[in-house]
């Protein structure tokens, strides 16, 4: 049986990647760019120093800085009609998750039309948008070389995948230098998105050869490198290795899908504006530990491949180290529960079997090793109190 895999095109990897960004716009044949970012990579000069660069070739590039931390529908409108009005022949994404995120349904419906509702999982969008080159800031999301997308409907508190080649980016410039400056809260929550991404692609029902050799590769990777990252940010040798995990943990789910992490992790961010990160967090040792029964070597591997148990140790002790690992992580990486975040009790609990029917209806509990009920994903959010 064969596995179909799905890169961007071009990939450039390493310090001053984001650099070459003109010879990779003029090898896609084009000159009119927009950079879709955030105001805070333009109040650190990240958008600026990307003018510049093109800006030495000749080449002008507008800023559209107005996405929002969990993109929703209004927030792609806005920038819809930035790329209409202005006639681009192309995007810069640039930022986290939400910009890159942002930029990929901005670029379909900029060049399609049509609502964001439209184009939401199950329908696979195949069709070509704006080509989209991706430089991302953080360490995290991998969504520059994923075909991923989510937007929430503000209207209805629903976070919505969106999958197809359409979302992969033409181009990933992945360059770790720009991570340096990372507050560690936001090192800790995109490090353990990353973590979660490697992970839910190996126990994943979809994983293959392919996406199990990045997915260990990027455990190896982050493993080691997370906690550093987050104690002292200008770790360059941690910051580089956190940046290729993320990318290659990206590779790996965009190819094996995701897991019931991520499935319970979306209608908290909706509910209650976690970030996508934080929510991650938040499941990861619960889930890890509802789902261990249903793969218990693949688990046991991840333990060995981030580096908390050894090829002596029994697959039931390294599971064991595993759990230990990740709710250490969290008490390190000051992980907040929904209650010290500011969630209400009451109106979670209340939200908790709607919040499960959402989760089941992403799909994403589907690729689980151990494949939950309803009632059982409650079961699980209750334990996050």
């Amino acid at each position: 049986m064969s596995s179909q895999v799905i890169l961007p095109r071009i990939m450039q990897v390493g310090a001053g990647a984001s650099e070459h960004v003109h010879e990779v716009l003029m090898s896609l044949g084009c000159d009119r760019p927009l950079i879709i970012t955030d105001k805070m990579m333009v109040q650190l000069g990240y958008a600026g120093r990307i003018q510049e660069v093109l800006g030495n070739h000749g080449v002008n590039a507008d800023v559209f800085d107005d996405t929002v931390p969990e993109p929703t529908v209004d927030s792609i409108q806005a920038g819809v009609a930035a790329i209409q009005d202005g006639n681009y022949d192309s995007i810069i994404a640039l930022g986290g998750g939400s910009p890159i995120d942002s930029a990929k349904a901005m670029g379909i419906l900029g060049k399609f039309g049509g609502e964001m509702r439209d184009y939401k999982f199950p329908r696979i969008v195949n069709e070509e948008g704006l080509p989209i080159i991706a430089v991302p800031t953080t360490a995290g999301t991998g969504s520059e070389v994923t075909r991923f997308t989510i937007i929430t409907d503000e209207t209805t508190d629903e976070k919505m995948l969106c999958v197809g080649v359409g979302f992969m980016p033409v181009a990933a410039l992945v360059d770790y230098t720009l991570t340096l400056s990372l507050p560690a809260r936001i090192s800790a929550d995109t490090g353990i998105d990353a973590l979660t991404h490697a992970m839910e692609a190996y126990v994943s029902q979809k994983a293959n050869h392919y996406s199990d050799s990045q997915a260990l590769a990027a455990m190896k990777l982050i493993g080691p490198n997370l906690r550093k990252v987050y104690h002292d940010g200008s770790d360059a040798a941690a910051r580089e290795a956190m940046m290729l995990g993320s990318t290659l943990a990206g590779v790996a789910f965009s190819n094996a899908s995701v897991a019931l992490v991520h499935g319970m992790s979306r209608p908290i961010g909706a509910a209650f504006h976690v970030p996508h990160g934080l929510s991650n967090a938040m499941l990861l040792p619960s889930v890890t530990e509802f789902s261990i029964p249903g793969a218990p070597e693949r688990y046991a591997t991840c333990a060995r491949a981030i580096g908390v148990a050894s090829e002596a140790d029994s697959d039931e002790l390294a599971n064991a180290k595993l759990l230990d690992e990740l709710r250490a992580l969290n008490d390190e990486l000051q992980v907040p529960t929904p209650e010290q975040f500011g969630i209400d009790r009451a109106t979670f609990m209340e939200l908790m079997p709607t919040m499960a029917e959402q989760a089941l209806a992403s799909g994403s509990p589907n690729n689980n090793p151990r494949i939950p009920s309803a009632q059982e994903i409650v079961e699980i959010y209750k334990t996050l109190w």
